[in-house]
């Protein structure tokens, strides 16, 4: 879509025609940290065992294992992994 080399028109001038943002362009995603697919990892497997488990009660079980993360981060990763709603 966006070609950077292109003799005649400037990569500016590309995104303003087709109406995007550059920074959008050159912005590469970052994957998870080992530390989240590790935790990631832990939650899909107690999730297994107790589906009924929310990101508090997940929290805790974590923290017990010795885990200390915060309800945020673990809400956020089972977000990602499709296993809660938007509950707050």
């Amino acid at each position: 879509m966006i070609e950077p080399g292109h003799g005649d028109l400037s990569v500016r001038r590309q995104c303003a025609l087709l109406g995007l943002s550059r920074a959008g362009i050159y912005y590469a995603a970052r994957g998870e940290s080992a530390e989240n697919l590790e935790i990631m990892r832990l939650v899909d497997d107690a999730y297994t065992r107790w589906p009924f488990y929310g990101a508090r009660r997940m929290t805790a079980w974590l923290a017990r294992g010795g885990l200390g993360v915060n309800v945020k981060r673990v809400r956020r990763l089972m977000r990602l992994m499709g296993l809660v709603l938007c509950h707050s």
